[in-house]
Order: structure tokens, then C-alpha cells, then sequence
């Protein structure tokens, strides 16, 4: 069965999606505030996390910094009643998995829930590295090097590179890297996968290194170590 931790300071909101939740064969904790949140994390093994944004002392994205700062691999998924970009960006920059704003329909939270779990078994137990040209990730550490130089990413980054690698020389649409790095509910009328492609560009083609990720005109993009014509 698989355990989900519900971080919500409103009681109503908090029993609706446990029940709800329940009746779909879930296991679930609820945490009130940000402190309960981060010891239930430790104590417990979730495969998925969800947050509200406005809890009461520590806030929803100090408490998702703090758990991937802990290393906690969880699917996070953010509910909100902020739904600007800005909100969105910022909580997939500090590591969320996906975004939903509040009032939703629950439908819709189930639907993303199992798009998380099938994401997070969807890497077989053996396979703990994958490499392309001169960049390694090591899937079981979440960490990345390049030319031996270690990188950090935010947990969206390297899912985006580890979607980019096992996809390699193939040319990826923004479609498809936004509904497997994402999920397929994710909107796709922003911008959010060109915003980030730009961010690990900054990370995996440094100056001093030969640049992997090119943009593919009117498609997308690929991961590739040679400088054939795209265009």
C-alpha cells in the first residue's frame, strides 16, 4: 500500500483528502504544520508528499527545500490557493514534482498522485547510473557530475537531464519532456520547459565544456555531443 503524507493546517481541507484518499487504497498521515512535517519525513518512508504553501511557522517551501536537503526522494506535490507563475517556477526550482492550485477537483489530485507513483517505480531497482559523453548520473545518490566536476540540480533538473539522457540523440518535443518530466496534466501553455532547459544549461554546458543539450527548431530539444546542423 502505498503512504502519502498530507502537510495541512486547515482540518476540513486535511480530513477531505485523507478520506478521499482512503477510499482510493492509500495510507496517509497528515501533518499540520512544517516542524510535524519534517519529523514525520524522517520517521516514515512516504512516496508522496503533498504541501500547502501557508503554513503556520515554516513555510511550504522552506519544508520542501528542507526535505531534499535531507535527501528525501518523495514525489512533492505542491496544493495552493497561490497559483501565479511565479509561485509555480518557485516551487519547481526548490525541488516539487508538480503543482496543483487549490479548489481542485480530486479527480484531478488522484490523477497526479499515481502520475508521481508511476514515476517513481517507473526506474528498475538495478539500474543505479546512466551516462552520456562525459556526464554521469548516479540515480540511487540523485547526484551528477561531468567530467568528473560535480554539479547540483534541483530534483526537477535532474529528472529533466535523466529524461534528456535516456532519450539521447533522439529529439524530445516540449510536449513530451512536460508530460514525463512533469506529468501529462501539467499545462502546457507556459513556458516552464524552455525556463528550465536554460537552467541546466547554465549547469551541464559550462564554458569550458563541450555544450550537449541543442535546441531543435519548431520540435524541441536533444541531448547529443556532436554539432550536427539542427537547424
Amino acid at each position: 500500500m502505498h503512504s502519502i503524507l498530507i502537510v495541512e493546517d486547515e482540518p476540513k481541507v486535511a480530513s477531505f483528502i485523507q478520506r478521499g484518499l482512503s477510499a482510493e487504497g492509500f495510507k496517509s498521515d497528515v501533518a499540520q504544520n512544517g516542524n510535524i512535517a519534517l519529523q514525520l519525513a524522517s520517521e516514515h518512508e512516504y512516496d508522496v508528499i503533498t504541501v500547502d504553501l501557508m503554513l503556520p511557522g515554516i513555510d511550504g517551501y522552506k519544508v520542501i527545500e528542507q526535505l531534499r536537503q535531507q535527501n528525501n526522494n518523495a514525489g512533492i506535490l505542491i496544493l495552493s490557493a497561490r497559483d501565479t507563475l511565479e509561485d509555480k517556477l518557485q516551487g519547481f526550482k526548490i525541488g516539487s514534482d508538480d503543482y496543483l492550485a487549490k479548489p481542485f477537483a480530486f479527480e484531478e489530485l488522484v490523477a497526479r498522485v499515481n502520475a508521481l507513483l508511476r514515476r517513481r517505480e517507473g526506474v528498475a531497482p538495478t539500474q543505479t547510473e546512466l551516462h552520456y559523453a562525459d556526464v554521469e548520473l548516479n540515480l540511487a545518490q540523485r547526484t551528477v557530475t561531468r567530467n568528473d566536476r560535480e554539479i547540483e540540480l534541483t530534483n526537477t533538473e535532474f529528472r529533466l537531464l535523466e529524461y534528456l539522457i535516456r532519450h539521447a540523440e533522439k529529439p524530445c518535443s516540449r510536449t513530451m519532456i512536460a508530460a514525463n518530466v512533469w506529468n501529462e496534466h501539467f499545462d502546457r501553455e507556459t513556458n516552464i520547459v524552455d525556463v528550465y532547459m536554460m537552467y541546466l544549461r547554465k549547469k551541464i554546458d559550462t564554458v569550458d565544456a563541450v555544450p550537449l543539450i541543442q535546441t531543435v527548431r519548431g520540435v524541441g530539444y536533444i541531448l547529443r555531443s556532436h554539432d550536427r546542423s539542427l537547424m
